[in-house]
């Protein structure tokens, strides 16, 4: 084993540059962690945050539950069940005691106590079942409307599994069919719940089952479930609400998932569900028989379009709440985790329309950020949403030609495979060059393993783990910095090796102790960044190009893939036979203008990506520049970065003339 301080002392030994490029790259990693460290001040701040929260979904359930039970406590007008109109009584009592307990709550809707109060009246003067229920479907929007999206599981047990779960906790309470009929039910009041009671499953929204089963009820004989995970708790509230409906089929469950979110599949009861989407085309039959297959919401991906559209939704309400930073940050996943994924496909149909869309995604980060653009705000969605519209209906309605789709596919490839193929051949070149094709296993190394952790990455964020578009945007931003400043030092050093005799002099001093020294896992790490940072999206661009190709024209996407595999090859073979056949002092000008042009691109793409992850800001020039394949924007943030290598570049070759003069 090595002494611990072996590291430490290998890094003191490094050249100066070795050294300030790890330290850099170490600080771009560890500075957007160290930004997300709370103070005490912002813990307790937080935890006082997560405490309203709870209270909220409590304050959603007892509300919820309210306008289920009203039925068995009170018919037309006279109580039929004393104990359940008591717990009625006390339930309301309870929302409003709550509500006077936390005046930030009512600060932030003023209607909430009104409602908890119109709602109480309505039970104490016994009133008709769907005056109490519209009141207190009203007081649980608003509830909602204050609520962050809930944590949603990505896959929930098998059928198996949780039919097993639901025996073990479930059954001697409710029953072996989820009846109400357990063992124990007689000895219980309130009398357990009967899940296949159709007009009561009706009014239950998943949210609400969720927060029983994790919470329990006060004063029943429901116990909080705190032992299970959260996994077995969302899959156990998926099961009980499916079992009023089970035998139920319909022919339309794919449309509402795309019109659905899950969040709002969770929070909204099947009633309430069919009455605001019956203008879509969508009827109850279709909503009962998604809950009695809920397996369907998860299989099923949404759309992109779908995935911004309801993401934009999700951060205009939270700018109606005030929160402009959770209003940010859904405003860039809108782009990052839905329309990004599409913009290849739309560009195949509407190149206008993809880039106004853009324009129009990236200025609402902007109107999210101040409460005094509301007006302007409403107009940019309602444009935007339109927009989309337009969008879906152009790749839905209009399948991609077979020459599109084998185009799409080719550019794909080649433009995200492009650069990375550069900077490695670029790499092994110089090694070749050099004599230190012992050096080129690092080489391999680094690009082998990009290709593999690419791969890895992908598969567990389709499985384990999810990753954001911000947080890929990020690793690619910073990749992408690293590997700009990397190539523009070897350039200015390859640069100032031109002439031949500058070169064996430094070959003989040098080189080999310096690629002793550490340069050689700094050569492997480049290339895995080089490849790493293309090969994740590129697995997504293609996903996403997949949902739009037909069965019969999978051969024309293979067809693009492979065409694209192969002016790679090409393009690596060429590279290599001809830049080795090179004069030394030519193929080090030649190479040098090469890693010059591609810290360029590298730099301006860098910007752009921490720009769409909202790290760096978005500051627009006066007309509009897109040039996709050199990097180059319409902001002056990205502008600035790209002219500050071209203008180093030039001071150093100033510098290096003088010196050879």
């Amino acid at each position: 084993m090595q002494p611990l301080w072996t590291p430490v002392a290998r890094y003191a030994t490094m050249p100066t540059f070795p050294r300030f490029m790890i330290l850099l790259f170490s600080l771009l990693i560890l500075t957007p962690q160290m930004s997300m460290a709370s103070t005490p001040g912002e813990q307790n701040a937080d935890n006082n945050g997560t405490d309203e929260q709870t209270q909220l979904r409590q304050l959603a359930q007892l509300a919820e539950y309210v306008g289920v039970d009203y039925s068995a406590a009170v018919e037309n007008g006279e109580v039929v069940n004393a104990d359940e109109y008591q717990e009625m009584l006390e339930f309301t009592s309870l929302i409003i005691e709550k509500l006077s307990e936390n005046p930030h709550i009512t600060e932030q809707s003023p209607a909430l106590y009104r409602q908890a109060l119109a709602l109480q009246t309505s039970i104490k003067n016994k009133q008709d079942l769907s005056i109490v229920r519209q009141i207190s479907s009203a007081l649980r929007g608003t509830l909602l409307t204050l609520m962050p999206e809930s944590s949603l599981p990505k896959h929930l047990l098998s059928d198996q599994d949780t039919q097993n779960l639901f025996q073990t906790n479930c059954a001697t309470c409710h029953g072996v069919e989820g009846r109400g009929n357990g063992i124990l039910a007689a000895n219980l009041s309130p009398e357990p719940t009967d899940f296949t009671d159709k007009e009561r499953a009706g009014n239950r929204s998943i949210l609400g089952l969720f927060d029983a089963i994790s919470n329990g009820l006060d004063d029943t004989a429901m116990p909080p479930f705190t032992q299970l995970k959260e996994q077995e708790r969302w899959s156990l509230a998926f099961y009980v609400a499916s079992l009023a409906f089970q035998g139920e089929s319909a022919k339309n469950t794919a449309k509402v998932v795309d019109t659905v979110s899950l969040q709002q599949w969770v929070n909204h009861s099947p009633f309430q569900l069919a009455q605001d989407l019956s203008d879509q085309g969508i009827t109850q039959t279709d909503i009962e028989a998604l809950r009695a297959n809920p397996e369907t919401l998860f299989n099923h991906q949404p759309s992109p379009i779908l995935i911004t559209k309801n993401l934009l939704l999700s951060a205009k309400q939270a700018y109606d709440n005030g929160d402009f930073n959770q209003a940010k940050t859904l405003s860039v996943s809108a782009y990052l985790d839905g329309f990004e994924l599409i913009e290849n496909s739309l560009d195949a149909h509407d190149k206008n329309l993809r880039k106004n869309i853009e324009v129009n995604l990236m200025q609402l980060r902007h109107l999210l950020s101040n409460t005094q653009n509301a007006s302007q705000l409403e107009v940019a969605i309602n444009t935007t949403m339109l927009q989309l519209d337009q969008a879906q209906k152009l790749l839905t309605e209009s399948n991609l030609s077979n020459a599109t789709l084998f185009s799409a596919s080719l550019i794909i490839l080649l433009r995200e495979g492009l650069e990375a193929l550069l900077v490695v051949i670029a790499l092994m070149t110089v090694l070749i060059r050099t004599n230190r094709r012992d050096a080129l296993k690092y080489l391999h190394f680094g690009w082998v393993a990009a290709l593999i952790a690419g791969g890895a990455t992908w598969a567990a964020a389709q499985t384990l783990i999810d990753i954001s578009g911000a947080s890929r945007e990020m690793m690619e931003g910073f990749g992408s910095l690293f590997a700009a400043l990397m190539l523009f030092y070897v350039g200015v050093w390859m640069h100032s090796k031109t002439h031949a005799a500058h070169w064996q002099a430094y070959i003989n001093k040098k080189i080999n102790s310096q690629l002793k020294a550490g340069t050689l896992w700094g050569i492997a790490l480049l290339s895995f960044i080089a490849v790493y940072r293309e090969i994740f999206e590129t697995i997504l661009f293609y996903q996403s190009l997949l949902t739009q190709t037909e069965n019969s024209q999978f051969s024309y996407f293979i067809g693009g893939l492979g065409t694209g595999i192969a002016i790679l090859a090409i393009t690596t073979w060429g590279l290599l036979k001809y830049s080795i056949k090179l004069p030394l002092a030519k193929f080090f000008s030649i190479t040098t203008y090469l890693l010059l042009i591609l810290s360029f691109i590298l730099m301006g793409k860098a910007i752009s990506a921490l720009q769409e992850a909202a790290v760096v800001p978005i500051n627009a020039l006066p007309v509009h520049i897109e040039m996709d394949w050199i990097g180059v924007g319409s902001t002056w943030e990205g502008i600035s970065a790209q002219l500050a290598v071209l203008i180093l570049f030039i001071f150093y070759m100033v510098r290096t003339k003088k010196k050879t003069a």
